[in-house]
């Protein structure tokens, strides 16, 4: 078990190498032989407790730890050693928020035992403020104080705000159960906590959603990484703990707002990666967006006619080819789901079928099977209907206002079609028909 790091400030050397030789025995020590040297050794190695000598010069006891405490931002467990026999500067150490004074000189066993009493008290309190600001389920900070700890460290520092979700969680709740949901959830978590660093913040704000804030990261690539990293390891454990047949479409969308340049409190650049986050989500999921104000226009400013055209000519696909829509999983998913919502209101007849190709010989990749497959059947369909790749050995039909009785036909024109390719010896086709 690694052992609580102590700070020892004292400006009489021989004095410091005492008490070091004491603690030394138990703790890690760190020595600073002034208060400006304390300060900055305690923002590297942010010890447990700091002992220090209460008379130095330039910057005594006193001064050092309300220093320190405006430094950090936070109560910082001080105690003080000294010569004085004078009970008001004892009491003034007190009344400042010193945990214990020792007067010197002092017995090894005394120190040790002090010291020992003020890291207990301290740890009760640690593990007490642990479990009122954390996420019991991942360890980050809760919703609350992830709010209040963004709030204060954007105040006076720059870096970015990004609000993390992970995309298609809830079908792993509904397919394999909410206790493996929560491992996800715990090794999502972890992932995030991978990318940043020990001076940056993450937080849970409830569900899938996730907060973070990295001080001093100002440039666009290092967000493309982190973004990059996240999806990559994310799909990996999930593969991990669902198995390699997994097919959920696991992911982070990450929306973005640089600090101070969107804002210096927390409200402000949470609207504002909220915004960017949306962007993401409606524009395939699984990547990142920064919010930047001046690329943002009001619908006053802008003439909406002209912008309806533009957009509409934007959205027009190029040269059509004959047959159905080819489209990636993640964009039939979003028709699929719009459909159900058309099936409920409108009462129209829409199918969904799912072919799976089987090798009878192991000379053919199945991937290269599959690809030839996709070119019969969408040749073998209308430009009104839409197919995308299902895993390695399958594909998703949506066959549009089709009736039951008009799938016996589809089913024989890619029968055929098939059939006329050199590999209908090698693979056999099977599907599955269900109205949506």
């Amino acid at each position: 078990m690694a052992k609580h790091k102590i700070l020892i400030v004292d400006d009489e050397k021989i004095s410091l190498r005492m008490t070091e030789h004491i603690l030394s025995t138990e703790y890690d020590t760190i020595c600073a032989v002034n208060a400006r040297e304390a300060i900055e050794l305690y923002k590297k190695e942010n010890p447990i407790l700091v002992l220090s000598d209460l008379r130095m010069p330039e910057i005594d006891g006193f001064t050092l730890q309300k220093m320190l405490q405006d430094e950090v931002g936070a109560l910082i467990p001080f105690m003080f050693m000294t010569a004085d026999r004078d009970d008001e500067t004892e009491s003034k150490g007190f009344a400042i928020g010193a945990l214990d004074f020792i007067r010197k000189p002092f017995r090894a066993d005394v120190l040790l035992k002090r010291v020992s009493n003020i890291i207990k008290n301290v740890e009760q309190i640690q593990g007490l403020k642990k479990a009122a600001v954390t996420d019991p389920m991942t360890g980050l900070l809760n919703k609350g104080s992830s709010q209040e700890e963004i709030d204060v460290i954007c105040k006076n520092n720059a870096g970015v705000l990004m609000m993390i979700d992970l995309d298609s969680f809830k079908p792993v709740n509904d397919i394999y159960g909410h206790d493996m949901g929560d491992k996800v959830l715990i090794r999502f978590a972890d992932i995030i906590r991978s990318t940043i660093r020990s001076t940056d913040l993450a937080g849970r704000m409830g569900g899938d959603e996730f907060v973070v804030f990295c001080k001093s990261i100002l440039d666009e690539n290092v967000i493309a990484e982190k973004s990059a990293y996240i999806n990559e390891q994310i799909v990996s454990a999930a593969k991990e703990l669902m198995g390699e047949d997994m097919k959920i479409p696991l992911g982070a969308s990450i929306g973005c707002a640089f600090a101070p340049q969107e804002g210096k409190d927390f409200l402000s650049l949470f609207k504002k990666a909220d915004k960017a986050l949306y962007d993401v989500k409606q524009n395939g999921k699984h990547g990142y967006k920064v919010f930047r104000s001046e690329n943002r226009k009001t619908y006053d400013e802008t003439d909406t006619t002209t912008a309806l055209k533009t957009a509409l000519l934007l959205m027009n696909e190029r040269s059509p080819s004959k047959g159905a829509m080819i489209l990636p999983p993640e964009n039939f998913k979003v028709i699929y789901q719009f459909l159900s919502r058309i099936v409920g209101n409108y009462h129209k007849h829409v199918h969904v079928m799912l072919y799976s190709i089987v090798l009878e010989d192991g000379s053919l990749e199945i991937e290269s099977a599959c690809d030839e497959l996709m070119k019969v059947i969408s040749s073998s369909l209308r430009q009104s209907d839409v197919i995308s790749r299902y895993g390695k050995s399958q594909i998703m039909v949506l066959l549009m206002k089709a009736l039951p009785s008009d799938i016996e036909i589809v089913t024989e024109r890619i029968n055929m079609n098939w059939e006329a390719t050199d590999l209908s010896d090698v693979c056999k086709l099977t599907y599955e028909v269900s109205l949506i």
